[in-house]
């Protein structure tokens, strides 16, 4: 019987004083607890750091469930960073969905890149492990590749496929280098570097 199918307790007993069997736990979002916990452990310990055990430890289940859930950590992998790509790029697509011209559009994707975009010490550290993730393993690159054309599909209504291409280059790179540097970005860079881009021009 799988450890994640069972709930420790006292068994029933029938008449005779023979054990009946245990009562089965239900619990139908441990999966999705063990994708987040996933995600947390990461965040708190590396990849280099991510065991069954801990993510188990994390989501307070039983680590049978591991195995039971998930054919081995590549999936569990698969499935948190597929889950975490999806988070950052449905924040891009909210805030440009608001957009009706370029100006409204460089003002949103903007605001992504100083509100939502690793905002989080966190998000950091996610974001960067993906990226070493899929830089040492090209199967795992099919994630951060959807995750750039979810971005640059927001602003294709508004600039062409290859400034687009551009613009994500320099949300990804800008991002992490503010979140590096020890000094705090200029106010305004975003937008700034924006507009130079797709405008073509040197603003001063």
């Amino acid at each position: 019987m799988s450890l994640s199918s069972v709930e420790q307790g006292d068994p029933a007993s029938d008449r005779s004083g023979a054990r009946g069997p245990r009562a089965r736990r239900y619990d139908p979002d441990r999966r999705d607890r063990i994708i987040d916990a996933c995600l947390d452990v990461i965040a708190e310990h590396g990849l280099a750091g991510t065991s069954h055990r801990r993510v188990a430890a994390a989501a307070d289940v039983p680590l049978g469930s591991m195995t039971y859930h998930f054919s081995g950590m590549d999936e569990l992998l698969r499935e948190a960073f597929t889950r975490f790509a999806d988070s950052v790029a449905r924040k891009a697509e909210r805030r440009m969905a608001a957009a009706e011209d370029l100006d409204g559009a460089l003002a949103e994707f903007s605001r992504n890149i100083d509100e939502d975009v690793l905002a989080t010490q966190r998000d950091l550290i996610l974001t960067l492990e993906l990226y070493t993730l899929a830089a040492r393993r090209p199967e795992f690159r099919d994630i951060t590749t959807t995750w750039m054309t979810r971005t640059r599909a927001t602003l294709e209504p508004f600039v062409d496929p290859r400034t687009g291409q551009i613009l994500d280059a320099m949300n990804e790179g800008l991002t992490i280098h503010r979140a590096l540097h020890a000094d705090p970005a200029s106010e305004g860079l975003a937008a700034d570097a924006l507009a130079r881009i797709a405008r073509g021009t040197d603003q001063h």
